[in-house]
């Protein structure tokens, strides 16, 4: 068995005494599935970056109980061969009555007893947006209070739905270990998954700090649209449109997420048929929109000039942009200090940053790089030119300045050695 443990100074999985930051899909492709070009799907999804896979069932069955998780520790056998982990759905069994020994309770109990071991669980995910389906959390919490009997080595995920106010929300925090919620804001008309006026993408910023705010001082992860039912065509809704995120819009809203407090990203929809290119709906799974926008993304994400800023603790010095629609977050890890800095909207301008710390010894900060976007100019000192040759910027008197347009996302790089 594996033990998942939270970190309590970044909110980061804890997995054999290493920092994980959740990337996950849901659904993920079959672990038997294939790409385009015939390599196997989860092989592919893995090399990507992507950590986590939902898994389980909406609906366990008790006379079929035994042959369900059975099933279930095949996929975990899948995910472990690929470095993964899965994140298994409690589904009924996640809400307990308050009558003792009731069906979902003796579910729970050997969903719990059946998965615990296996070195792929990485959580287990509660009922689905409970406050927006009338769930209660007093089930909700029951359910996490009994598995606890059994496994206090997993947490328990809650997403809710995109609707409600904090208040509405905070209820909940007694019924999981780890929430979040599910945010899709790219449709024709756009903005309609959300009750907030704001109906750009930055929604995504606006939700992510109202979870923040509901879970405590619980951890949060979000879940992003690659599609969902708001633009899928049938009988019904045939004036439909299918509309995807760009890997503009994507990588805009998987940071804007970050920068406001997420500490796992969900990535939604690569299963649903109906609005791929046949030859994707074929491989039941979106290839098209994996190559073109969630592949690079996370390749970006998961590398080493990124990663170490997602799993690192938000320091006390300030760093602060002169612009009100930018948003950033200032993170140190080691001797490298990262400012992940992102533009909601408005216009194109120079955003001044102030407040960065000078070096560790006492000389002043002079230069910075700008993660993945390249140049092929001699770097000045003191940084030493590396194989990304990444853009620099220079600092003088613990500011810089830098363009931003709208949804314009800079990731910097300062080393304080």
């Amino acid at each position: 068995m594996t033990a998942v443990a939270i970190d309590p100074a970044t909110g980061s999985l804890v997995i054999g005494g290493a920092k994980v930051f959740p990337i996950g899909l849901s659904e993920a492709p079959r672990s038997d599935g294939q790409t385009r070009d015939g390599r196997n799907a989860w092989a592919e999804v893995s090399s990507a970056g992507a950590n986590l896979v939902r898994s389980g069932l909406r609906e366990w069955n008790l006379q079929q109980v035994d042959a369900q998780i059975a099933a279930e520790r095949a996929r975990m056998d899948a995910a472990a061969a690929h470095g993964m982990y899965c994140w298994p759905r409690l589904g009924n069994a996640g809400n307990l009555p308050a009558a003792q020994g009731s069906i979902e309770e003796q579910l729970l109990l050997k969903i719990a007893n059946g998965l615990k071991s296996h070195a792929a669980l990485g959580a287990y995910k509660g009922v689905d947006e409970p406050a927006w389906g009338g769930v209660l959390a007093a089930g909700l919490t029951r359910a996490r209070t009994k598995l606890r009997t059994i496994d206090t080595d997993h947490p328990v995920v809650i997403t809710q739905a995109p609707l409600g106010s904090a208040q509405s929300l905070t209820p909940y925090r007694p019924a999981f270990d780890i929430t979040g919620a599910d945010i899709y804001p790219v449709a024709y008309p756009p903005g309609q998954h959300s009750d907030l006026p704001n109906k750009d993408i930055s929604v995504v910023g606006d939700v992510t700090k109202k979870m923040v705010s509901a879970a405590g001082t619980k951890p949060v992860w979000m879940t992003l649209q690659i599609a969902w039912s708001g633009i899928t065509t049938n009988q019904q809704r045939p004036a439909l449109v299918p509309r995807f995120p760009t890997l503009q819009e994507e990588r805009f809203m998987a940071y804007q997420a970050i920068v406001n407090g997420a500490r796992g990203l969900i990535f939604f929809g690569g299963q649903l048929t109906q609005v791929m290119r046949p030859r994707d709906a074929q491989l039941g799974w979106n290839w098209t929109f994996w190559d073109q926008v969630l592949r690079p993304l996370l390749v970006e994400l998961t590398s080493p000039s990124v990663l170490p800023a997602l799993t690192a603790p938000v320091p006390q010095a300030a760093v602060t942009a002169s612009a009100a629609d930018v948003e950033l977050t200032a993170r140190r890890s080691g001797s490298v200090l990262h400012v992940i800095a992102v533009r909601r909207g408005g216009a194109t301008s120079r955003v001044t940053f102030s407040g960065l710390p000078p070096k560790q010894s006492g000389a002043p900060l002079t230069a910075g790089q700008v993660m993945f976007e390249y140049t092929q100019d001699p770097l000045p000192p003191p940084i030493q030119p590396d194989k990304q040759q990444f853009r620099f910027v220079t600092v003088a008197n613990g500011s810089f300045k830098d363009w931003f347009g709208p949804h314009d996302v800079h990731v910097y790089r300062f080393n304080l050695a």
